[in-house]
């Protein structure tokens, strides 16, 4: 019988969630959807030290918002809420369970107790420094009696609990990614279990964690590779089966080559939502960064990219961030909502745009959307990208000159129009009969199209790019005073001109 896929994610609450941090939730998240599994999200919480107020909550939103939220552990319901049987899923709240862990490894002699100083631990690490040795303790309180450790336990004498390294040992795995893995035990100092404050450190917790949680599978970043025989040491000591690993390639930056990092400009996921990416996009391009599902198709939806999802199509090279690529993928989403969609998405952007909707009809604000619905990258652009239709835009009078066009032209092209527009009764600014009526105008008269539309556009909307000009007189045509608008503007363009 095959075991049941149990994964997880540990997040520490140390800062907001990282948009590169969350392809592991993602990969983890996909796998056990793909094999009918469970996903369970644990907070590591020993770093007491290092905790950000908010940061638990920001994880779980974060996820809730892009649709991974875990099977057990915290989730987000309009607050935070906890689900699953084999908690609690926050570390400091498992803290008699480390403790305990611990004790039986000293027991077994796979561990001891370590009362070496802060300062002699400096003094070793820069003697060690000093002869170019790599840093490791030197097992100085291996040695103790059980006499002196009592006698110094018995005085609170502060003291760690260390792993016990044997030397000469050629600790071997196999990872799903990477292949079979040795690392000699010789690399590996005796780590910290315990730290003095009764917390544990993240080598012993993890593995104490993941075999009470029954995890099958451990996703993480190839950051880790190194501490893993660590951790496989510590399982063979309580007699544990091991888990299979999966260690995934790094996201590199566009910018440096090296590993994405939390300092790099503004990376948390929550950050990226309220710029306008949709969660749906997000998690189309997060899952190809070092993932090929060796096809044409680049457009997944989250049930597609569980039905594909598998680890031999996972590359061991780091894959890059491109941001435009995101921005490509966001693009590609947005085209693919629906208009009633758009606008409750917009709807917050306009308004910090300082753009009073309620003024307005519902089905103009929905015209000026389609009409920018092609253009958007992200959401957080369509205030400026629709402002001049809610107000008059400055620009310089030089903008409204068609390619080498003279002046002249153009202001004798803008007086025609205007006194055309003039003439048309207010109900042809609604109809998609103007653009033909101002077309038969313009051959009438015998005017260039580019002399002559090219300023209406400026004039109407104050700007170099925009959609063109018989898309936004039939916008402002929904409008009572729309026709009025129009000339206006036409209007102030002439007088530019003078």
């Amino acid at each position: 019988m095959l075991k049941e896929v149990r994964v997880r994610n540990a997040p520490s609450p140390t800062g907001f969630l990282h948009i590169g941090g969350i392809r592991t939730f993602l990969y983890n998240y996909l796998f056990a959807r793909k094999n009918n599994g469970k996903y369970i999200l644990r907070i590591e919480d020993t770093d007491q030290a290092r905790l950000v107020a908010g940061s638990l909550e920001n994880i779980v939103q974060s996820l809730a918002d892009l649709g991974i939220s875990a099977d057990e552990g915290p989730y987000w319901d309009n607050g935070l809420k906890t689900r699953g049987d084999k908690g609690p899923y926050v570390q400091s709240e498992r803290l008699d369970l480390y403790k305990k862990y611990a004790q039986e490894l000293v027991d077994k002699k796979f561990a001891y107790y370590c009362f070496c100083s802060a300062k002699r631990l400096e003094e070793l690490r820069n003697d060690q420094e000093a002869k170019k040795f790599p840093p490791k303790y030197d097992k100085r309180c291996l040695n103790l009696s059980p006499d002196e450790i009592a006698k110094k336990i018995s005085s609170n004498e502060s003291h760690v609990i260390r792993l016990n390294v044997q030397p000469d040992q050629m600790i071997e795995f196999h990872d799903l990614v990477y292949g079979d893995i040795k690392i000699s035990s010789n690399e590996i100092d005796d780590q910290i279990l315990l730290k003095s404050d009764g917390f544990p450190t993240y080598h012993l917790a993890v593995v104490v964690d993941d075999y009470l949680m029954q995890i099958s599978h451990v996703i993480r970043a190839n950051e880790w590779i190194p501490s893993t025989p660590k951790h496989i040491l510590l399982y063979k000591a309580f007699g544990w089966d091991l888990p299979e690993f999966v260690h995934l390639p790094p996201i590199l930056s566009k910018k440096t080559g090296k590993k994405l990092a939390k300092r790099e400009g503004d990376v948390a996921v929550a950050a990226f939502l309220e710029k306008g990416y949709l969660p749906a996009a997000i998690i189309n391009f997060l899952a190809l960064l070092g993932w090929n599902p060796k096809t044409e198709q680049e457009i997944f939806s989250l049930t597609e990219l569980v039905n594909e999802f598998s680890f031999d199509k996972l590359h061991k090279s780091g894959a890059i961030f491109d941001l435009d690529k995101l921005d490509w993928f966001n693009s590609v989403y947005i085209r693919k909502l629906k208009i009633d969609e758009l606008l409750v998405l917009c709807l917050p952007y306009l308004i910090k745009a300082g753009i009073k909707i309620d003024r307005y009809p519902k089905n103009f604000i929905q015209k000026i959307l389609t009409l920018e619905q092609e253009r958007l990258k992200k959401l957080s652009e369509i205030g400026d990208r629709v402002k001049y239709f809610f107000q008059e835009q400055d620009y310089e009078p030089q903008l409204l000159i068609w390619k080498k066009t003279d002046k002249q032209t153009i202001l004798k092209n803008l007086n025609s129009l205007q006194k055309f527009l003039q003439s048309l009764p207010e109900q042809k600014f609604a109809e998609d009969a103007l653009e033909q009526e101002i077309k038969k105008f313009l051959e009438e008269k015998n005017i260039r199209t580019g002399e002559a539309l090219w300023p209406l556009r400026v004039a109407l909307t104050g700007l170099e790019a925009s959609p063109g000009p018989f898309e936004i007189m039939d916008a402002f045509g929904i409008l009572p005073d729309g026709k009025e608008i129009i000339l206006q503007r036409i209007n102030k363009a002439i007088e530019k001109l003078f």
